[in-house]
């Protein structure tokens, strides 16, 4: 529950063995469909832990529904969503106790994150998509104050901010590293962004710079 008094639901898909790090998953625009069970959160919960050995928390933000079950609460655009955002955070480290933990934002999921994932306890920021939709330039700022690393996933043909556009808006920010993705589109629909997403960001969390095999 979050302090202003709204239930959230959630998942948390873990391996059988040790954790070798973990994400929160922060979904898409709820207004759009976006949800936990968003494609690319929902194959990274099923194959993350088993492939990599990482821990996957997904939930849905206020007044959001998936299969689980929906949150309460009204979705706010990102406002009152700070609260879900802290909320969770806070249920993975005080209850879930999960070390090496990383931020992952898809869509609206990347403002989230950029606005409002500043516990000091996790270890950066991983944006699929980002739109930059609501985060203004000195929102962005504040990470200039925050030494730890974001890195971006931006797709070639993004509906609305591709990679040129994406190194301009986000060059308010010197250390963060932009990846372009070539030939994907902002949902990653088809396996291959599927699996090019999914092994970037278990490069990001273990280290492991081999893509994730194609098959377990």
């Amino acid at each position: 529950m979050t302090i202003d008094g709204v239930d959230l639901i959630g998942e948390v898909a873990a391996p059988v063995g040790p954790s070798r790090g973990a994400l929160l998953c922060l979904h898409p625009l709820p207004t759009a469909g976006g949800m936990m069970d968003s494609h690319i959160y929902k194959k990274g919960a099923n194959r993350l832990p088993a492939m990599a050995g990482i821990t996957v928390v997904r939930f849905n933000t206020r007044g959001t529904t998936s299969e689980a079950g929906s949150s309460t609460g009204t979705f706010d655009n990102g406002v009152a969503e700070h609260f879900d955002v802290e909320a969770m955070l806070s249920y993975c480290f005080d209850t879930l106790k999960l070390d090496n933990l990383w931020v992952t934002g898809w869509s609206f999921g990347t403002d989230l994150a950029l606005q409002h994932a500043k516990d000091p306890r996790h270890k950066g920021l991983i944006l699929l998509s980002p739109p930059l939709r609501t985060t203004t330039e000195e929102q962005l700022k504040y990470w200039n104050t925050d030494p730890r690393p974001i890195t971006a996933l931006v797709p070639e043909l993004d509906d609305y901010l591709k990679p040129d556009a994406a190194r301009q808006r986000f060059a308010v920010i010197p250390t963060m590293k932009i990846i372009a993705v070539e030939g994907a589109k902002h949902l990653w629909l088809g396996e291959p962004s599927v699996h090019r997403v999914l092994s970037e960001l278990n490069s990001i969390v273990t280290g492991d710079s081999a893509p994730l095999p194609t098959e377990f």
